[in-house]
């Protein structure tokens, strides 16, 4: 924050939220939600993690404990006051940290909740709020107005943050008290019935029983008699067959803050040389934060059930971030610090073993499941697909979960599939790359495929265009683009159906060699090479790329991004048998109308660019050879 308002700050002036969190205060505000009840479950969670990040700290600074080491969560109720109180003894805030935390939320998200809301027309359910990281702001769903008192672990002044969720909010000193965070929620009328000591006590239950730290609840009047309402336990240090599919769910909600249902649970404990337990979830839905450039994790490390950090730690790889839960390791030191995480042995086998586990699940859940599996990859395919660029990737796992569209039908398929279709005499995976399904389904580097009945895979996600250039095969089977120029349908049968299509055409003419030294010697250095291919049926020419030379929507890529200074020469192929060329070649062989026969071989050229998305060379000059064939064929 500025330093001027800083100052106002540090004066109890009122201060204005950003625009964007006035927006989300009024949607909270004013907005009917099915569900109000989350308010609690989110406060707790907040109570949880400052817990935790004490009892990590305490480890190295026992000072921080001084006076008050039983860490706990207090929830308490004053019917008569209207006031709803949430109180822990964990890390608690300062000054900066009540700025940085409650008078702040990361900006994506929040507009990105915004949009989301602005698109739907409607009026947005409670249980959203967890995806955009607005947990705190979910008080203003019962409360007109929130108080924060607290006094940060080591620190001896206490601070309050007030406001009414009307755009400001004030931070000043506060008198002398405990260490940790108090939450004081004034309950509208509206919201009357959480102001019920059952009420509170059964959504504790439902929402946040896991929690790893004691919840008390009490009402005014009954001080001393505290009640526990949590069993307090760690969800993953249960045995599976003692935690119900509902229990799951919260705990997925707690540590994921997200509304949704986990579509896949992935609960081990992992004992032998190396000890650790998981428990993991697969969201059903993308997190708002999922292509965020930093590409963080969001998997939290225990060690011996002591909260560490879910922050810049390898715990699982980059491509498998959309994971959510806990990873508790027995083996590591307590007091092990970030720094030394970054390169601990250990860790990178607890990675390597849980990406063996997640892959090997996934597998398993596609073949269960294909319909939800579907599902599943239309969120995080592409994201699973960055795996493919990475060193250090079980490659074979992984290409094993992959899923891609192609030209035998409208399902995705796997490899395995692809491979047990292959032709008889097809050595190759073919692939093509593109912008949209649509435009490859429709490309004319298709057809003699198509006429052979061989599948050929179709990738439009941005991603593939790397991965193939490190993954070169799969069983053994070399992964080739049909863009590539050295491809020899002729010893792949075509399909039955065509077979008599196929022998009906009339075979190249002897003067197709005439008309290639003729389009070389036209086209010059702007072409690489000229060459006849049986990948076309019914298209007279398309462009193609040597072996070797990157791949035509590869280098577009580059280029665009500056990292390229120009685009390579491409090679021509022409169809043989198409009767456009067989005419120009019948031409060439006599000489006759060599102006003809030159601008039809630029028309050519270019309408091949086009088809493949290149820029023509000279825009005005293809106009103008246009028209001169148009004009011909129309005054006949």
């Amino acid at each position: 924050m500025a330093k001027a308002s800083t100052n106002a700050v540090k004066a109890g002036k009122k201060i204005p939220f950003s625009a964007e969190i006035s927006r989300v205060l009024h949607l909270m505000i004013h907005s009917l939600y099915t569900n109000k009840d989350i308010f609690l479950r989110e406060l707790i969670s907040n109570a949880s993690d400052a817990c935790d990040k004490l009892r990590y700290l305490s480890v190295s600074d026992q000072a921080l404990l001084a006076g008050d080491a039983d860490l706990r969560i207090t929830v308490r109720v004053d019917e008569k006051a209207k006031i709803i109180e949430v109180r822990d003894n964990g890390i608690g805030l300062n000054r900066d940290d009540m700025i940085a935390h409650l008078g702040t939320i990361a900006k994506s998200g929040t507009a990105e909740f915004i949009d989301e809301i602005s698109k739907t027309g409607e009026k947005p359910d409670a249980s959203l709020i967890g995806q955009f990281g607005v947990g705190f702001y979910s008080s203003f769903i019962v409360a007109g107005e929130v108080e924060v008192f607290s006094r940060k672990a080591g620190e001896s002044q206490a601070y309050v943050w007030r406001s009414k969720g009307d755009g400001e909010f004030t931070v000043e000193d506060a008198p002398e008290r405990p260490r940790g965070t108090s939450i004081l929620l004034h309950v509208r009328d509206d919201a009357k019935e959480y102001l019920d000591k059952f009420k509170l006590s059964h959504i504790i239950e439902t929402y946040s029983d896991h929690i790893a730290f004691p919840i008390y609840l009490e009402a005014a009047g009954e001080e001393g008699e505290a009640e526990r309402v949590n069993e307090g336990s760690a969800l993953w240090t249960r045995p599976k067959a003692e935690v119900t599919p509902e229990q799951y769910k919260e705990f997925y909600h707690h540590v994921a803050h997200s509304p949704d249902e986990p579509w896949l649970t992935i609960h081990n404990k992992v004992e032998g040389k190396l000890s650790y337990t998981n428990l993991l979830f697969v969201p059903s839905m993308k997190p708002f934060d999922l292509f965020h450039p930093e590409r963080r994790r969001r998997v939290k490390l225990y060690v011996k059930r002591v909260f560490i950090t879910d922050e810049n730690v390898d715990l699982v790889p980059q491509y498998l971030r959309f994971l959510r839960g806990v990873i508790d390791s027995e083996d590591m030191p307590l007091n092990i610090s970030r720094e030394t995480l970054q390169d601990n042995p250990l860790l990178r086998q607890i990675r390597d073993s849980i990406t063996s586990r997640v892959l090997g699940d996934l597998k398993k859940k596609a073949e269960s499941d294909a319909e939800g599996f579907l599902r599943f990859w239309n969120h995080f395919g592409p994201v699973l697909k960055e795996g493919l660029c990475e060193a250090n990737t079980p490659r074979e796992k992984l290409l094993d979960v992959c899923r891609f569209y192609s030209t035998h039908g409208p399902a995705p398929v796997s490899l395995e599939e692809y491979v047990s279709r292959m032709k008889d005499g097809q050595e190759e995976i073919y692939y093509l790359t593109g912008d949209s399904l649509d435009s490859l389904r429709k490309s004319p580097l298709l057809e003699g495929f198509q006429q052979r009945n061989i599948e050929v895979l179709l990738f439009t996600d941005h991603v593939d265009d790397f991965w193939v250039s490190v993954v070169h095969s799969y069983k053994d089977k070399p992964l080739k683009s049909i863009t590539r120029s050295n491809i020899d349908l002729d010893k792949i049968a075509p399909a039955e159906s065509e077979e008599k299509a196929s022998n009906d055409n009339e075979a190249a003419p002897a003067s197709i060699d005439a008309l290639v030294e003729l389009l070389k010697k036209t086209y010059g250095s702007e072409i690489k090479d000229v060459r006849t291919t049986s990948k076309l049926t019914g298209t007279p020419a398309c462009l193609a790329v040597d072996a070797g030379d990157m791949d035509m929507r590869m280098e577009r890529f580059l280029v665009e991004h500056r990292q390229l200074p120009r685009r390579s020469a491409k090679i021509l192929e022409i169809n043989p048998t198409h009767p456009l060329i067989r005419a120009l070649a019948a031409q060439a062989e006599t000489g006759a109308n060599s102006a003809d026969i030159e601008d039809a071989a630029h028309l050519l050229l270019d309408q091949a660019k086009i088809v493949e998305g290149e820029a023509v060379s000279d825009p005005a000059a293809f106009a103008r050879r246009l028209s001169r064939f148009l004009e011909k064929s129309i005054g006949g």
